[in-house]
């Protein structure tokens, strides 16, 4: 009988590779454990991020790849992921590795409801997550999210956020009364920016999510002047008026050294569900132009679906509420995309320090 060795195994998961960091896995460093016993194999693959959109097909390949080898009888693969991060000794917030971005370049076109869904989408896939709501003229997370009535403790001089559904939440909506209007300028806006980062204790997060205000104003660029944001995820409608003025979102994070993640298109088709006949209720797709036009990628398209809104005005956002609907698995698979593209940024990052020193 053949003899099994780890040698071997590592030799077979050689032909394995990442799809977006174009090396195989055990040159990446992702085989954790190789356990041979008789002609039984297992191994620990560690991810660079529990929300990879092609764990599944990994896994099967790395089965393949042992099953390969003359006499190996059965074969278990554990798929396992350690989030690298794109911030290091952060001192506002030391235990974030993450910072991932929600804007748009106006308002009305469902950003904070992408928000709350995409950090769901990612704490359901393992992530541990933060949401930080920094519209701070409309704060719409805790009714979004079901907890308008909570109230955070303070510990030790910091704040603790409210969790919901897994997801730690703070935003101003639970420090204002209701109905009650803020009426600020912009130092106040940064500053308070900046309290909703240093006074809160988020603890150990591999995304901090943050929903920005509309348009381009002093809560994104104190955002961006604060924290390394790891990147922008644009959100925009079928509207001309909407695609046309995302530019400027962009511009200005362009000029903050902040780069866009992607393109999520809200409300970008309607399927009668009583014929099944798609329609572009306000006018054609835009989104692949969009992404085209500022060189980045389409992560998802929401379609329009009364259950979307509904949902989040209940206080339980449609990844909960209809976890099989079309919404939930467009969330789901922008949520995916969102994380590759923050491993491949953090991959390159580090790759590139490793060369500079």
């Amino acid at each position: 009988m053949q003899t099994i060795t780890e040698e071997a195994v590592l030799e077979a998961l050689r032909q394995v590779q990442d799809p977006d960091l174009r090396r195989d896995i055990v040159s990446l460093g992702f085989i954790k454990k190789v356990a041979i016993e008789g002609r039984s194999v297992e191994v620990e693959v560690e991810l660079t991020t529990p929300a990879c959109p092609v764990k599944e097909e990994l896994k099967a390949e790395c089965e393949a790849a042992i099953r390969s080898l003359g006499g190996v009888e059965t074969v278990q693969v554990e798929m396992t992921a350690r989030v690298r991060d794109t911030m290091e000794d952060v001192e506002l917030i030391p235990g974030v590795r993450n910072v991932i971005a929600v804007a748009s370049g106006k308002g009305g076109v469902g950003k904070s409801t992408v928000a709350a869904n995409l950090a769901i989408a990612l704490r359901q896939s393992g992530a541990r997550i933060g949401l930080m709501d920094a519209d701070v003229y409309g704060p719409t997370i805790p009714l979004l999210l079901g907890c308008r009535e909570a109230r955070p403790a303070v510990v030790n001089g910091k704040i603790i956020p409210i969790e919901r559904y897994g997801v730690k939440v703070m935003s101003l909506g639970f420090l204002l009364e209701e109905g009650q209007a803020v009426l600020w300028r912009g130092p106040m806006v940064a500053g308070t920016v900046r309290q909703l980062l240093a006074d809160v204790d988020w603890g150990e997060l591999d995304y901090l999510v943050v929903d920005l205000p509309p348009g381009t104003g002093d809560a994104p660029m104190s955002l961006a002047q604060l924290v390394p944001v790891s990147g922008v995820v644009l959100v925009i409608t079928p509207h001309d008026v909407a695609s046309q003025i995302a530019g400027h979102s962009v511009e200005l994070f362009k000029r903050m050294n902040t780069s866009l993640l992607g393109i999520v298109e809200n409300m970008a088709t309607f399927v009668c569900p009583g014929c099944g006949t798609e329609v572009e209720i306000f006018g054609r797709s835009r989104g692949e132009e969009v992404a085209k036009r500022f060189n980045t990628r389409l992560l998802g398209r929401i379609p329009l679906d009364p259950t979307v809104s509904q949902s989040g005005d209940a206080g339980m956002p449609i990844v909960i509420e209809r976890p099989e609907s079309p919404a939930t698995a467009e969330f789901e698979r922008a949520a995916g995309e969102i994380a590759r593209e923050v491993s491949k940024r953090a991959y390159a990052e580090k790759s590139l320090i490793r060369e500079l020193t």
